[in-house]
């Protein structure tokens, strides 16, 4: 039986949030956000990196560790504050509101948003299998060089309504995210089932497994090929964190967060590592790095069962995004609700719905931007510019657990991370080669996100001279 936690929870300087996600909801948080389309799709890119099956089975492998080591290390913070915003928090409190601020900007103005919009318009393209009229040549407006295709009307529409389902509290959203992660997960057992079951082919089997390791003796040039790979697998493996942003919503936080992580992120990682497993007896390697449009499951399936294969990974698609979404849009709103609180954003973000408990405010203004960036057409460029931010606020958040470890030794964490110091500090070293081999190696990729972050540094003090000014 679950301890007795208080129902409302302050986020330090105000505010009303509603303790209701239990252990369930906190895990389908960490699950429906980790997957999307990622896993169908980025197997042919890395394929083509790396072209080695044992290669691109050792990619999955060390994201997953990592990340796994990452979770855990999240765990001890989230455990020891439990607040809304989570890895906002974090930051603040290891290393200055500077540096939160600047992680809860590039969040809203790219990482989360972007994402968000990203997915919309991922769920509209598979959409578009069923109802040929969802498409990006159909247009429902154009006025000179501006354009709304219906693919675009579609992920609006989407974002607006689950961005509304949110509004009625966090229960409700919550529910959502059990029902479409529960079906997404057996989406991909079923995949899994059937790959192993009819989809092997001894000629795949061969060709991958005979020669497993080839080219995987060559040195740094394997580190390099396996580090600028492992982006795509990471950004499948990403928004784990987003459950600790809900951390001021969660019943038994101390418990139920870091349990939460560990068991969300290494299911998803189990069901990634064997996804590819039957890509690799069912398609050689070549196979894979040519599927058409890099939809490798979908030829999976197509040899499992024909013409059929394309609507039936067009539905997991569309489950999968929804899920995904629903729970970006949940989890995200709360970051920003948390440093309007702390004079960081636009006061009404900071609101909460008095009747349903939720930052309305703040969920709608994530929903406009996300909109805004649907009809630039320009999301994955964005998410492509930040994967080193990303990476780079992983490492100052983990880099914090040393931080508060020394400073603050009295702090109580009834959670303390497994494999404390070794595994963070290994999580550090890693994550920071694949920084450093992204600057070298993908340098337009690398720079505009770096650009980003520090754009944030002049909206920072203008942001607190205009609160100084409004307190004045």
């Amino acid at each position: 039986m679950e301890p007795t936690v208080p129902l409302t929870r302050p986020n330090g300087s105000g505010g009303a949030l509603v303790a209701r996600l239990g252990l369930l909801d906190a895990t389908t948080i960490v699950m429906g956000s980790m997957i999307g389309s990622g896993v169908f799709i980025v197997s042919a890119d890395i394929a083509r990196q790396v072209q080695s099956p044992g290669l691109l089975m050792i990619t999955w492998v060390i994201t997953a560790v990592l990340t796994l080591i990452a979770a855990l290390s999240y765990g001890e913070l989230a455990a020891a504050m439990p607040r809304a915003g989570g890895q906002y928090v974090y930051l603040r409190e290891a290393f200055g509101p500077l540096c939160g601020f600047l992680y809860g900007w590039t969040l809203f103005t790219v990482i989360q948003t972007g994402t968000i919009a990203a997915v919309a318009v991922a769920f509209a393209k598979f959409l578009g299998v069923f109802v040929p009229q969802v498409a990006e040549n159909v247009y429902l407006l154009q006025l000179g060089p501006f354009r709304i295709n219906t693919q675009m009307g579609v992920a609006i529409t989407l974002l607006v309504f689950l961005t509304w389902v949110n509004t009625r509290g966090v229960a409700v959203g919550a529910r959502v995210q059990n029902v479409f992660t529960i079906a997404k997960v057996g989406a991909l057992l079923g995949l899994i089932a059937l790959g192993v079951i009819a989809g092997r082919r001894p000629e795949a089997i061969e060709a991958n497994f005979t020669d497993f390791w080839r080219g995987a003796d060559q040195g740094w040039l394997v580190v390099k090929l396996v580090g600028v790979a492992m982006v795509g697998a990471l950004f499948s493996s990403d928004a784990w964190n987003n459950v600790t942003f809900t951390a001021g919503e969660t019943k038994n936080p101390q418990r139920n967060l870091p349990l939460s992580l560990a068991l969300g992120v290494g299911a998803v990682s189990v069901l990634y590592f064997l996804c590819n497993l039957v890509y690799l007896m069912a398609l050689p390697l070549d196979g894979i790095m040519n599927a058409p449009e890099d939809r490798v499951a979908t030829a999976v399936m197509a040899q499992i069962m024909g013409g059929g294969a394309v609507q039936v990974m067009a539905a997991a698609v569309m489950v999968s995004t929804f899920g995904c979404m629903n729970g970006m849009i949940l989890a995200g709103a709360r970051v920003y609700y948390a440093m309007a609180k702390d004079g960081l954003f636009f006061r009404a973000v900071g609101r909460v719905d008095a009747k349903r408990h939720a930052p309305v405010t703040s969920l709608w203004v994530q929903c406009l931007w996300a909109c805004l960036l649907t009809l630039t057409g320009r999301y994955s460029d964005l998410l492509d510019y930040v994967i080193f931010a990303v990476l780079l606020f992983y490492i100052l958040t983990i880099a914090g657990l040393f931080v508060l470890r020394r400073r603050r030794p009295a702090m109580e964490r009834p959670y303390r991370a497994i494999g404390y110091p070794a595994l963070p500090a290994l999580y550090i070293v890693a994550a920071g080669v694949i920084e450093a081999l992204l600057l070298v190696y993908k340098p337009s990729y690398t720079w505009p996100g770096l650009m980003l972050v520090v754009l944030g540094v002049p909206v920072y003090w203008v942001w607190r001279r205009r609160e100084a000014r409004y307190s004045g």
